[in-house]
């Protein structure tokens, strides 16, 4: 039996499309720099006050006062935990941001070329990042190379399930509405490949320099888009 032609691909977006010292360096210490201010300024917003909530029930500590949930929150910031109020709360500091224009999504060149060339190519472009669906539009909303939310069709985050776990690439799979076989999923974590691959996905890594792949990994690895032939899921 043949196998199936790429019809999508599905992307990460730190360490694959985007440096991870961007997100760790730019934008982890913007909002925390910002969280406690914003918090303040923000805490009779309904979205605001219900984050604030959910922070304080995730931490099984109902009782905490506004300074002691910016304390919780904070402290989830240099733990690098991913917490849905964190990440609500992180996307609308960076949303002001980037619309004040003090930040610009840094995509790689050979990203943007690559998704595009793909795109006009008639492929269907997904992200699925740890990160919100707010911070990834913002990310791609917001570049030096401009807007490049048009070039998607839709986005996932962990909402749909950890990116470890075979189940949320099937999941995604229904939701874009074809076979996992039909899919290219690219990342810099192997175990996201292994997991995208058990799903049925075709996976490709990225190699930025900035983390160690295991040098035993059965992943194809390039060091950028411009060696992913994506109509067929293999490496130039």
């Amino acid at each position: 039996m043949s196998t199936p032609p790429i019809r999508a691909v599905l992307t990460d977006i730190e360490g694959t499309t985007s440096s991870i010292s961007f997100v760790k360096d730019v934008l982890f210490p913007y909002a925390r720099a910002r969280l406690a201010g914003f918090v303040t300024e923000h805490a009779a917003d309904p979205a605001v006050a219900g984050a604030l909530a959910e922070a304080r029930t995730l931490a099984g500590q109902p009782e905490l006062d506004q300074e002691g949930t910016i304390a919780l929150l904070t402290g989830w910031i240099d733990e690098d935990r991913k917490a849905k109020p964190l990440k609500f709360l992180q996307g609308m500091i960076w949303e002001d941001g980037y619309r004040q224009g003090v930040l610009k999504g840094d995509i790689y060149p050979d990203a943007v070329a690559g998704l595009t060339r793909w795109k006009d190519s008639g492929l269907s472009l997904f992200v699925y990042s740890s990160g919100s669906v707010l911070a990834q539009k913002l990310i791609f909303g917001f570049t030096h190379s401009g807007d490049l939310t048009p070039l998607f069709s839709g986005y996932f985050d962990t909402a749909i399930g950890s990116k470890l776990e075979a189940s949320s690439y099937t999941a995604i799979a229904s939701e874009i509405g074809l076979a996992p076989e039909e899919i290219l999923f690219l990342s810099d974590n192997t175990r996201e490949l292994d997991a995208a691959r058990e799903a049925g996905m075709k996976t490709i890594g990225l190699d930025r320099g900035e983390v160690v792949i295991p040098p035993d990994t059965t992943h194809a690895i390039v060091k950028t888009f411009d060696a992913i032939d994506a109509k067929t899921g293999t490496v130039r």
